[in-house]
């Protein structure tokens, strides 16, 4: 079994992949969509993702928004979901 990655890393992997597929998730939680078991998992799942070096060349490229989440992101389906 692989370890997880740092939990503080994955927290800010999460925050800059909702930047760059447009998602806000403190809105997405305030709103009800997000509950804050939900936002545990995303960045518990986001820790055991095997994804690590493309997610950092996808987040490099997109940082600035107007990405869609890709399929290779372990959370991909949260941030569609969430998508405006």
């Amino acid at each position: 079994m692989k370890p997880l990655g740092d939990e503080n890393d994955h927290f800010w992997k999460v925050q800059r992949m909702a930047r760059a597929t447009d998602v806000d998730l403190a809105q997405a939680y305030a709103g009800g969509e997000l509950t804050e078991s939900q936002w545990v998992e995303t960045v518990q799942r986001c820790r055991s993702c095997d994804w690590v070096e493309g997610c950092a060349r996808f987040l490099d490229r997109n940082d600035t928004g107007g990405a869609q989440p890709p399929d290779a992101c372990i959370n991909h389906k949260l941030f569609e979901a969430l998508k405006p």
